[in-house]
C-alpha cells in the first residue's frame, strides 16, 4: 500500500495547475490519468495554438447556477496571474478579438510550462491508469489504480466534461461526485453548433462557407455579435457557438443579419435612386448574394422591384433581415462541443478552495463542475483558477 497527500485524477489545465500548487507546499502528489499523454485538450485549443485566457474577465463570462461561484477563485488567481506565469516561462502570445490571448507558437509550450512547474514541485504520474474502486477512509480515500491501491488525504478529481470524446472525454467524474452523493445539473454540450430541421438544412446548405457578422439573441434575451458561419449541417461561428449554451431544445434564436446598418432606411435611399431596381438586387448591395437569393426564396420579395413594395411589406422585410427567427433542430453535441454545461452542482462546494461541503478532502476543479465559460478563453482561465484554490488547500 503506497501512502501520499494528495491524488489528483486528471493530467489537464485544471489538475496540473492544482499538482504544482499543491506540490510547492512541501505535499506529495500523485497525478493519474487513462490517457497516453497530458493535456491534450491544451494541444489541440484554438487551433494549436491555446487561447489561455483572456484581456478581460468577469464572473459575467461564465454560465453556471450559481452566478456568484466563480468570483473568490477568480479573485484569487487572476488572468494576470497566469499571464505573468507564461510570461515567466518566456512564451510569446498576441491578442486577437474581444481580448483573446494566444501562443505565437505552439500550445505545447503552455502544456510543457506547467509539467516544468509539476517536476519543480515533486509532482509524480501515472498515465495509461484505470481507477477501479475509490472509498472514503477515517482520514481519506483509497483508490485502486491498476493493480495497486493508493491512499491519500486529499482527493481532487478534474476529470473534465463530455465534450470532445475522441480526445478521451468520460462521465467518470460525474459519477464518482454521485457515488459521495452531491448532487448534479444535468449536462449538455455547449459552445457547439446548430443543426437545422431537413428543409432549413437542404435551403441553407447551399451556403456552406460563408460568413457574415451578425447579432443573435437567444429565448433568454442573451446576445452577441459575432460571426455566423453557414455550414452543410447548419449553423456555427462565433456567435452560434456563444449562444448555444444559452439555448434549450424547442427554442428559436432570433438573428440580425444587418447589425450595423438600418435596412429600412437603406432601402428608402435605394428607393429614390434606383426605384426600378429588384429587391433582390437592393439586399445584394448589404448581404452575399447568396444568403439573398437563398431568404427571400418563396417570399412575395423574389421578384420585385423597391417601387412595388409598400410601407407595410417593407417592415415585413426588414423583420425578415433584422429579426430572422431559427428553429434549430439540436446541436452537433459533444463530439464537436467545445465544453459541457452543467455537471456537479457548485452549491455542493467552496467557492473558496473547491472542496466538497459534504466529504471532507473532496474537491472538485475545471469543467466537472457546473461553470462554464464564454469562447475566448475564459474556460483555461476558470481550469487555472479552480485548480489554483484547490492546491493551495489540498
Amino acid at each position: 500500500m503506497k501512502k501520499v497527500d494528495v491524488v489528483v485524477i486528471g493530467a489537464g489545465a485544471a489538475g496540473l495547475i492544482c499538482a504544482a500548487e499543491a506540490g510547492k507546499r512541501g505535499r506529495s502528489v500523485l497525478v493519474v490519468d487513462h490517457a497516453k499523454k497530458p493535456g491534450r485538450k491544451i494541444l489541440i485549443s484554438g487551433g494549436g495554438r491555446c487561447n489561455f485566457t483572456n484581456y478581460d474577465v468577469t464572473a459575467h463570462n461564465y454560465v453556471c447556477k450559481n452566478t456568484h461561484f466563480v468570483k473568490s477563485a477568480l479573485s484569487q488567481y487572476t488572468n494576470w496571474d497566469f499571464i505573468s506565469l507564461i510570461s515567466k516561462y518566456g512564451i510569446e502570445f498576441e491578442e486577437r478579438d474581444h481580448g483573446q490571448l494566444f501562443c505565437v507558437d505552439s500550445a505545447k509550450e503552455i502544456v510543457d510550462m506547467l509539467l516544468k512547474e509539476c517536476e519543480l514541485a515533486g509532482v509524480n504520474y501515472r498515465y495509461r491508469c484505470a481507477i477501479s474502486d475509490i472509498t472514503k477512509k477515517d482520514s481519506g480515500f483509497s483508490l485502486k489504480l491498476d493493480t495497486d491501491t493508493i491512499e491519500c488525504e486529499s482527493l481532487v478529481v478534474a476529470t473534465g466534461g463530455l465534450s470532445m470524446p475522441k480526445l478521451g472525454a468520460t462521465p467518470f467524474g460525474y459519477q464518482l461526485a454521485e457515488q459521495f452523493g452531491l448532487a448534479m445539473i444535468p449536462t449538455t454540450a455547449g459552445l457547439v453548433p446548430f443543426t437545422l430541421h431537413k428543409e432549413d438544412k437542404e435551403a441553407f446548405s447551399e451556403l456552406s462557407g460563408i460568413a457574415i457578422p451578425v447579432v443573435v439573441e437567444s429565448e433568454s434575451g442573451d446576445s452577441f455579435k459575432e460571426n455566423l458561419l453557414f455550414t452543410h449541417r447548419g449553423l456555427s461561428g462565433p456567435s452560434i457557438l456563444q449562444i448555444s449554451s444559452y439555448w434549450n431544445a424547442g427554442q428559436k434564436v432570433m438573428i440580425d443579419l444587418l447589425p450595423n446598418d438600418d435596412l429600412s432606411e437603406e432601402l428608402d435611399k435605394m428607393r429614390e435612386v434606383h426605384p426600378n431596381q429588384s429587391v433582390k438586387n437592393s439586399l445584394a448591395k448589404l448581404l452575399p448574394k447568396r444568403v439573398v437569393e437563398t431568404l427571400l426564396n418563396k417570399t412575395i420579395f423574389q421578384e420585385r422591384s423597391l417601387k412595388q413594395v409598400n410601407h407595410k411589406e417593407q417592415e415585413q422585410l426588414c423583420s425578415l433581415i433584422h429579426q430572422w427567427k431559427v428553429l434549430p433542430n439540436g446541436t452537433e453535441g459533444y463530439r464537436t462541443a467545445e465544453v459541457t454545461l452543467g455537471g456537479v452542482d457548485t452549491d455542493e462546494l467552496s467557492s473558496k478552495t473547491m472542496e466538497s461541503k459534504k466529504v471532507p478532502g473532496l474537491y472538485f476543479v475545471g469543467e466537472v463542475m457546473d461553470v462554464s465559460g464564454w469562447l475566448g478563453g475564459y474556460n483555461f482561465q476558470w481550469a487555472w483558477s479552480s485548480g489554483y484554490v484547490a492546491g493551495i488547500n489540498v
